[in-house]
């Protein structure tokens, strides 16, 4: 079961709680909410000094979702999960449209500007915003995990694949790539790249054989841009052909082979520029810092036949893994959303201003984006609602349930739950 973080009157870490422990504290008011995401309490009363566990805060980045588990290394059991989505791409397409917009406007109103000359000289270690935008969502929950529980050392998933391992097999010794982990890392590669189908014939659902595209009778290597997939089927057929003379009658196919075999991954690409960049900042913590690859992670998800997802991804990442305890934990799903836009106005589909945007965020105390409850007690629409409002300068919200949009709620009856903190809850 998925544990409560508590904090003392000092707002010191202790030991998490099960859920109804807290429940316990909160009904003889031993406690309070102190935070709604991640549920934590801060105690009312101090308490006999206990000895507070160590837990390991281990992390599986990727292009898209960022895995997050706290385990305790002692025990096995998985404490606290979260599932970080990442608005990279959001951040991409909100540059691309920018730079649309002041093209534009440049070429209406300065037609003959002189173009710059290098004003825009990059510092070393600079990541593209949509790159630097996960490092700093990653970095945003380190800090706030580390406030509310006692972390003494990370595990990072450093690399989806070991490169220089699949280049040279005696990198980290013979045990390593001739053991219970052999060709885990080149058969991962593959199955991303090729999306777990046959190259050949495309079938799925298959066991799949690694193949050389250029046969190594013929002169071919074992590089990782000439493996493939194939069915045992195509395999036999292709045997030792060379590739262009088995797709001799099928040049379309052979064309989107070899186009693909030299194609990096752009997921892979994202997590490979960022993460010497998110070591830096573990590493910044204090902290021991364990890595390990993506091939180790699911070799040590296997040996407890436990399903693929994120933050059980993160779990597994590194050699410290334990038998782990995963019984009722549902993870926190984190989506990042920013903090608002500073456009002073909004735009057609044909990126024209057609209306004005308020520079002011605050109203009656509240802001876009903040988690209230709504108890209305007279009128139309009498209730209780929870949900994010959008906020108007005449005091009417609109408040987002799960039930969908509920327009024209006062002020007066909605009282914060979480504070605007540029993330979404589920």
């Amino acid at each position: 079961m998925s544990k409560v973080f508590v904090v003392d009157l000092e707002k010191r870490p202790l030991n998490p709680v099960h859920p109804a422990q807290a429940r316990q504290l909160l009904r003889n008011k031993k406690a309070a909410i102190f935070k709604r995401f991640p549920f934590t309490l801060i105690l009312k009363e101090s308490r006999p000094d206990a000895p507070i566990q160590p837990l390991r805060l281990k992390i599986d980045p990727g292009a898209k979702h960022t895995g997050i588990a706290l385990v305790n290394d002692s025990t096995g059991e998985v404490v606290f999960a979260a599932e970080l989505k990442h608005r990279g791409f959001a951040i991409s397409f909100a540059l691309t449209s920018r730079r649309q917009l002041r093209r534009g406007r440049r070429n209406r109103q300065t037609r003959y500007r002189k173009p710059r000359f290098l004003n825009r000289t990059r510092p070393d270690g600079w990541l593209a915003p949509s790159l630097q935008s996960r490092v700093e969502n990653i970095k945003t929950w380190v800090n706030r995990l580390r406030k509310l529980t006692s972390i003494n050392a990370i595990s990072q998933e450093l690399v989806r694949f070991d490169m220089q391992l699949m280049r040279n097999p005696d990198i980290q010794g013979k045990e390593y790539q001739q053991g219970t982990l052999a060709g885990y890392e080149t058969r991962e590669f593959l199955l991303e790249k090729w999306n777990r189908q046959c190259a050949y014939c495309g079938v799925k659902d298959v066991p799949l054989q690694i193949e050389h595209i250029y046969p190594r009778a013929k002169g071919g290597t074992n590089s990782i841009t000439n493996l493939t997939l194939s069915c045992e089927k195509c395999n036999t057929k292709k045997g030792t052909k060379d590739i262009k003379d088995f797709f001799k009658k099928n040049s379309a196919r052979l064309e989107k082979i070899l186009k693909q075999a030299k194609r990096p991954l752009a997921d892979a690409a994202a997590v490979n520029t960022t993460r010497f960049t998110l070591l830096e900042v573990l590493k910044a913590t204090g902290f021991p810092v364990e890595t390990g690859s993506g091939g180790l992670t699911k070799f040590n998800r296997n040996q407890q036949n436990l399903v693929k997802l994120h933050w059980l991804d993160a779990a597994c990442v590194g050699k410290s893994t334990p038998i782990l305890n995963i019984k009722g934990v549902k993870p926190l799903l984190i989506t990042a959303n920013g903090h608002g836009t500073r456009q002073s106005c909004r735009t057609d589909k044909f990126g024209f201003p057609n209306r004005h945007c308020s520079r002011t965020k605050f109203h009656f105390g509240f802001q876009t984006g903040d988690i209230v409850k709504a108890v209305v007690t007279s009128g139309k629409k009498v209730g209780g609602y929870v949900g994010r409002i959008a906020t108007r300068a005449t005091g009417s919200f609109n408040i987002s349930t799960k039930n969908g949009l509920l327009q024209g709620i006062n002020h007066k009856y909605c009282k914060h739950i979480h504070k605007k903190d540029g993330y979404s809850y589920a």
